[in-house]
């Protein structure tokens, strides 16, 4: 924490011409005590800092020594500040807020980014996300193995793995890692993953095998799917696979022919669109929605 205090420090000093030590205190939420020796540090580290005593007093930078700003420039700062302001929504907010305020200290080059992005990678349930994100990340830092209950399509198992990393893809966050169970490596869907707990036990990092870190290997698109659409569809098609992902027959239906990889999630992806789609490759899965939809019906009666 001292290193990072420090480089706010120094990141403040550059970007403003004085500031009081009791300004610093309050930033970054420390006794004078504990500023003036970070300024000691940073004064053995022959950074050049001058303070001065008195109602104009202060702790400044000597004149010369300034950040370049063409070191990045406003799209630059643009980008970093969405970004990280996407990451504090399943981040501790406190250091978020710390990088940002080192990023935007001189408000004209920034003014004109106030919300121009807004990135939510939390969704609706922020509490529980932000809690396994951070416990994970601590694991990952200490080595440390985790066990979690883990729901999904075939019931509940227990998990213990050593986890590598966290990933956000295919719109979800997922802990990437080594199954001790499984014996193998396995990406597991964060919001599927109750009960985490981090162990007592440390493990070894093992060599990442090339193909296992492309997350994308493991969601190939081999099997395929040929279904009709109403034409009332057409703007979920899209927003699912894009303007050409379809064409247009003669009756004025929508023809989609794509590739798919988990069949669960496809036919419930299908049954959304209820009477609106018909289903013509494979015949196993539309016989499957057909057995579907003859159980709704008979839930009814």
């Amino acid at each position: 924490m001292k290193l990072d205090r420090m480089l706010g420090i120094l990141t403040m000093l550059l970007q403003n011409n004085r500031i009081s030590a009791p300004t610093l205190a309050e930033k970054f939420e420390v006794s004078r005590r504990t500023i003036s020796r970070d300024i000691d540090s940073l004064c053995q580290a022959r950074i050049p800092i001058v303070t001065q005593q008195g109602g104009n007093g202060g702790i400044s930078i000597a004149e010369g020594y300034r950040l370049d700003k063409s070191v990045l420039t406003t799209n630059e700062l643009s980008s970093m500040i969405a970004a990280l302001k996407g990451l504090g929504t399943v981040s501790e907010k406190v250091q978020i807020e710390r990088m940002l305020d080192k990023l935007s200290a001189n408000k004209d080059t920034v003014v004109s980014l106030r919300e121009s992005i807004v990135i939510d990678l939390a969704s609706h349930y922020k509490g529980s996300l932000t809690k396994k994100i951070e416990m994970t990340k601590q694991a990952i830092y200490e080595n440390k193995l985790i066990e979690f209950d883990y729901y999904y399509e075939k019931g509940e198992i227990h998990r213990r793995i050593e986890p590598y990393f966290i990933a956000f893809q295919w719109t979800a966050w997922y802990v990437f890692g080594f199954c001790l169970e499984r014996q193998d490596w396995r990406l597991f869907k964060l919001a599927r993953l109750w009960k985490l707990e981090q162990c007592h036990e440390s493990f070894t990092p093992r060599e990442i095998p090339p193909e296992k870190r492309d997350f994308n290997t493991q969601f190939t698109d081999h099997l395929r799917l040929t279904a009709l659409f109403d034409s009332s569809a057409k703007y979920q098609l899209i927003e699912s696979y894009g303007p050409d992902c379809f064409s247009e027959t003669e009756d004025g239906r929508l023809l989609l022919k794509i590739g798919y990889t988990n069949r669960d999630y496809t036919i419930n992806w299908l049954l959304g669109f209820g009477d609106k789609v018909k289903v013509l490759e494979p015949a196993d899965l539309a016989e499957e929605i057909r057995r579907i939809a003859k159980n709704i019906v008979a839930s009814y009666e």
